[in-house]
């Protein structure tokens, strides 16, 4: 029966350079590593380790599975991510789901099945029940990223890289409310986003609650992820709530929809109403007045998620969950209220 020497010798390579070609190793020129894996498939050389790897290491691909391909931040992100994931050696394939699908598990799966991948980033996405066993069917390591949920040590099948949403939220809040704001709406995405949005929520009205603020159900607007939906609805919203002196909305770009409709109001956006956006987005720094914001380590972010999942591929590291810290940039949408 022919062995990896016998490879090795049929290639004119090194025993050391067929393993690398086996484990998927980035540090092989290409041309090698296809004369090999050509060797590999004439003689039905299959390694020790089992029939399924050489299946698996014929792949050279990265997935990443995002929820919410049009969000700005996910797409800055992505760039990062694709950057990264290429310079490594491999290639990114990108899968991406719509706020209506709750089935992430089984798109994880399937994407994995289908590409025959050597590891998934999991971008957004509702992840909030999983557990060890839903792994199960999963050989390849997993990275959920800026997620909905922190995780313990005790789920250790797949690993994490995200913030404490309810924590950065309350933060934001708490903001406002030592600026005097007690009338403060949230603007969250839309009614099926059961992940990011809730947590951040979450954080809202324990900080009102906190605080000794009542919780107004009617102080909640759905912007829909994007300028014109939030622009829109935050027009309608004041007309019927002139009270409101402040807005916490969960991302960016809604807050700058808001503003937008707080001007053209009549109403002098930092002043009259006062407005704190979230992710750290560029155009929360250009936007006229400039927002207050909740800014993500999105670079980080993008950077540890990659090299995690290619330590975990190279079997250099076991899973861990990280939690990276948020910042509140104060800027001109946001000031002291003034009786």
């Amino acid at each position: 029966m022919i062995n990896i020497r016998d490879i090795a010798n049929i290639a004119g390579v090194g025993v050391s350079t067929v393993s690398r070609v086996i484990n998927n190793h980035p540090d092989v020129k290409e041309q090698t590593r296809e004369k090999v894996l050509e060797i590999i498939k004439e003689n039905n050389y299959i390694p020790n380790n089992s029939a399924r790897n050489l299946k698996k290491n014929n792949s050279n691909n990265i997935g990443v599975l995002i929820k919410g391909v049009f969000n700005p931040f996910f797409s800055e992100m992505l760039d990062l991510i694709s950057k990264r994931i290429s310079k490594a050696g491999y290639s990114m394939i990108l899968e991406h789901h719509d706020y209506l699908s709750d089935d992430e598990m089984n798109n994880l799966i399937s994407i994995i099945k289908e590409k025959r991948l050597q590891g998934v980033i999991c971008l957004g996405g509702n992840f909030t029940d999983v557990k060890n066993d839903d792994f199960k069917d999963i050989n390849v390591p997993v990275v959920l990223t800026s997620i909905n949920h922190k995780y313990g040590k005790e789920l250790s099948k797949f690993s994490s890289v995200s913030i404490d949403n309810e924590k950065a939220a309350y933060s934001a809040t708490k903001y406002l409310i030592d600026c005097g704001h007690r009338n403060i709406a949230l603007m969250l995405g839309d009614e099926y986003d059961i992940g990011i949005s809730h947590r951040r929520e979450a954080g809202y009205l324990q900080a009102l609650i906190d605080n000794g603020i009542s919780v107004n159900r009617e102080y909640r607007i759905l912007g829909n992820y994007d300028y014109r939906g939030a622009y829109e609805e935050t027009k309608k919203f004041l007309d019927e709530h002139n009270e409101v002196t402040a807005i916490f909305a969960i991302s960016d770009i809604m807050a700058v929809g808001c503003a937008k409709a707080i001007k053209d109001k009549g109403l002098i956006v930092g002043k009259d109403i006062s407005i704190i956006g979230f992710d750290g987005m560029d155009i929360s720094e250009f936007y006229n007045p400039t927002i207050t914001t909740v800014i993500q380590p999105k670079v980080e972010m993008a950077k540890i998620s990659v090299d995690l999942l290619l330590d975990l591929i190279m079997n250099k590291t076991d899973n861990k969950h990280i939690i990276l810290n948020t910042e509140l940039i104060k800027r001109e949408s946001t000031n002291p209220r003034i009786e």
